[in-house]
């Protein structure tokens, strides 16, 4: 059994798709004993999914399900005649993932309402699409319409065309991933405060709310009345002439927002005679559409001469964010990723034997199994013949209910813009105190982009709510001294400085070890603490565009044009999330503290681990395909009546012949080119144009309300204005009501999960400094003479 920093959890999974299988995955990667109960004969419904290894025989041959079920065991059992043995199971657990519509746990006798009474030592991580038991909610699915249900779909590609149908997201099961990412990250919490607190509980994920507040930078703002809404296809992009250009061989990613960038463009590309039209600061403060499109005019036709990644490697030693646009092939070569040890090695005949997807997290004390192998079904049923010894936990009733699962937990953030600062607000949504250290001297650029108040900044309020804030400043040597006293009285230390800044203060690991050998230490950077390239630096669409998504989005036969750009920082914190979660519990059971390094490139890759695996399967490199797939047909989304976009697809040839039902009218339903998923594959041009003549006839709500009816997946793409006005969202407490120090109240987005015991948000994001006092008199321990000398020498300015 792997001794990792969840080693001795006893994980029961119940999952059939995707998304719970994940969840499993992760905690089974983190060391928990993960046991996966399938139907008998069949297995699970993903043994189903291709790609299948061809000289494999079923059930064993499906590569996703080896690659989402490495590191588990599997138990056939036919729940609803056995009972008594899951009971059994359950009993003697810690946790279970399931990923079925309400009812199918309670048929099953783990009704949630009685889950304190019947399992009171389980923790219970439930994933659903909208929530368990949300009113009125559609229960067929897939990945790509909860894409667009969300609002991504809606607002992808960037720089989108409006006459074009919107795109959904690279690989075939984005939506899921991100759900299991959550869902284990929550449960990972749950059993923190299940050991501490004796308390198991109900964790609720939806799968809508996990992809919402993935963009919480900006869809906080719009429901704090901060940006507006409405159906601009544009509404998520930044401006400026960052993009996806085409070079001699391939596609490189330039992000360009400062005069520095621009000062490093006119160096890289020899100070030609056009920049001297544009004004020096432009950037900031004259970033017109007209200027916009003759900067990328001339960038294309310079670009294209250039090879990707000899171009990208000189713009980074000069300070210019530019980088390839990779594809699954460039990473599994890539020197970084080698030199890391991302891939993993596995003995499962589905899988190509080293180059499996990892995970974008490394731990000093408890490593991540680098190799494994998934069960054939039902390999582990002895362990049906020794049944585990039911948990006996003595709860702690003085556990406040509204405190959340980290009660008690310490997390000091040295951080800055959106990744780092999202790891402090999903530990805050969890219940731990998160104390920023900031400096006058070095605002938080989220603190002074287009606002006059510091205090007052919507980008900042967005990502930062109920943290406290102190004053200190990290240049100086009793600064330094400052935050090696807290850090002394802390769990975790979160940092995303670039790769040796940290160092270079004194604040490095080596350094607050000494102070505090139980911390649990996260440094997060783009392509991880060490490697050839660990010194390059980017922002989200860098990282998304070097983890491999970027290649993905496109309409067929055309570039690649990438994904919404604000894409990627919310993924990469929610991973250290997981990691710093799991050292935690380490930590606490007397492991002594350690240091996690995470990647924000093995992040976006690791979230798209299906493509890889697509990938390697068919030996073959996919190319952007709109919104088509391989498996599924049709798989796109239609303008409609109303000018509004329905996504929709049939997930086998029975949902088809639902759809075709409901098409009755029209004489092409019933065509027998279409009858099987091969025919429709074959005949797909003409099936689509077919569906769009049949779509924009009717509304997409009505359209959404007679499919979903019949069983098909079909779902409205979301604009901005109706996730802000999403009545299943607010009813969540997805948005919540904060106040800030001048006792103003604003809306702003809280947890995509609901837990029994959760933590109570309804604090703003902090003033700069706010809570000097608090931090250097009740946590430190200095007086109030102690305190005004540190502001009389400025180390708190």
């Amino acid at each position: 059994m792997s001794q990792g920093a969840l080693s001795g959890l006893r994980i029961i999974e119940l999952a059939e798709s995707v998304a719970g299988e994940y969840c499993g995955k992760l905690l089974a990667a983190l060391g928990a004993d993960v046991i996966k109960v399938e139907r008998p004969t069949t297995g699970s419904p993903t043994r189903a999914v291709a790609p299948h290894a061809p000289d494999v025989a079923a059930p064993e041959s499906s590569a996703l399900f080896a690659y989402l079920n490495l590191g588990k065991s599997s138990i056939s059992l036919d729940l609803e005649r056995e009972s008594a043995a899951l009971a059994t199971l359950l009993a003697g657990a810690d946790g279970l993932i399931d990923d079925h519509n309400q009812g199918w746990l309670e048929r099953l006798g783990v009704d949630p309402s009685t889950l304190e009474k019947d399992f009171p030592n389980l923790v219970v991580s439930s994933i659903t699409p909208f929530g368990y038991g949300a009113a009125d909610a559609p229960n067929t699915v897939v990945d790509m319409t909860l894409f667009h249900a969300s609002g991504w779909g809606y607002h992808t590609p960037s720089a989108s065309d409006p006459e074009r149908p919107p795109l959904s997201g690279p690989g075939p099961h984005l939506a899921s991933f991100e759900a299991g990412l959550d869902a284990a990250l929550a449960m990972t919490a749950g059993l923190l405060s299940l050991e501490q607190l004796g308390h198991g509980q109900f964790i609720d994920v939806s799968m809508q709310a996990v992809l919402v507040s993935r963009n919480d930078y900006v869809i906080a703002q719009m429901v704090a009345g901060d940006m507006p809404v409405g159906d601009d296809r544009h509404a998520f992009d930044l401006s400026g002439p960052a993009g996806i250009f085409e070079c001699s061989q391939g596609f490189v990613y330039l992000w360009m927002s400062s005069p520095q960038h621009w000062q490093a463009l006119g160096e890289l590309m020899g100070q030609p005679g056009w920049m001297s039209e544009f004004p020096e600061r432009w950037l900031e403060q004259a970033c017109t559409p007209e200027r916009v499109m003759l900067c990328r005019e001339h960038l294309s036709a310079w670009l294209r001469g250039e090879d990707r990644n000899d171009i990208s490697a000189k713009a980074q030693s000069l300070g210019l964010t530019m980088v390839p646009v990779n594809d699954p092939a460039d990473l599994i070569a890539s020197e970084q990723y080698q030199y890391r040890g991302y891939f993993q090695r596995s003995e499962h005949a589905a899988l190509a034997s080293d180059r499996v997807p990892g995970h974008p997290f490394q731990l000093s004390a408890t490593p991540v199994a680098s190799s494994g192998t998934a069960p054939l079904l039902g390999q582990h049923n002895y362990r049906l013949a020794n049944p585990w010894t039911p948990r006996s936990r003595v709860a702690d009733e003085g556990n406040g209910s509204t405190s959340g699962p980290l009660a008690g937990v310490r997390v000091v953030e040295l951080t800055k813009v959106w990744a780092g600062p999202y790891v402090g607000k999903l530990l805050t949504l969890l219940g731990a105190e998160v104390i920023r250290i900031e400096s006058e001297k070095s605002l938080d650029v989220t603190r002074v982009f287009g606002v006059t108040d510091i205090n007052d900044a919507p980008g900042f309020k967005a990502v930062n709510p109920q943290k406290l804030s102190v004053q200190v400043d990290m240049k100086s040597a009793q600064g330094i001294e400052l935050i090696k006293k807290l850090v002394a009285r802390a769990d975790i230390v979160v940092e995303n400085l670039r790769p040796g800044a940290i160092e270079r203060l004194g604040l490095g690991y080596e350094s607050l070890q000494q102070v505090n050998p139980n911390l649990v230490y996260v440094a997060m950077s783009m392509w991880g603490n060490a490697g050839p390239l660990a010194y390059q630096t980017g922002y989200a669409p860098c990282f998304a565009a070097l983890g491999g998504l970027s290649a993905q989005i496109g309409y067929a036969n055309e570039p690649p044009c990438g994904m919404n750009i604000r894409y990627a920082d919310s993924t990469f914190g929610a991973y250290a999330t997981l990691a710093a979660l799991a050292c935690l519990r380490h930590s606490k059971h007397g492991g002594g503290g350690q240091y996690v390094d995470v990647s924000a490139v093995e992040s976006m890759s690791s979230i798209i681990g299906d493509a890889f695996v697509e990938f390697l399967s068919a030996n073959e490199l996919g190319r952007p395909a709109g919104n088509r797939r391989l498996t599924m047909s049709p798989h796109g989304v239609w303008r409609c009546a109303d000018n509004q976009w329905l996504s929709l697809a049939a997930v086998n040839d029975a949902q088809w012949h639902a759809l075709a039902a409901v098409i009755a009218d029209e004489q092409w339903a019933a065509d027998e080119r279409f009858y099987t998923l091969a025919g429709r594959k074959c005949h797909e041009d003409e099936l689509e144009q077919l569906i769009a003549a049949w779509c924009v006839k009717h509304s997409a709500e009505s359209l959404e309300q007679l499919l979903q009816s019949a069983g098909v997946a079909a779902l409205r793409s979301r604009n901005s204005l109706d996730l802000v006005a999403d009545t299943g969202l607010w009813s969540r407490g997805l948005y919540v009501e904060v106040e800030d120090s001048r006792g103003q109240t604003k809306s702003t987005m809280g947890a995509p999960w609901i837990f029994d015991r959760g933590a109570t948000i309804h604090q703003s994001a902090p003033d700069l400094g706010q809570h000097n006092a608090y931090v250097l008199g009740d946590i430190i321990g200095l007086d109030q003479r102690q305190q005004q000398a540190l502001v009389d020498a400025n180390v708190i300015c």
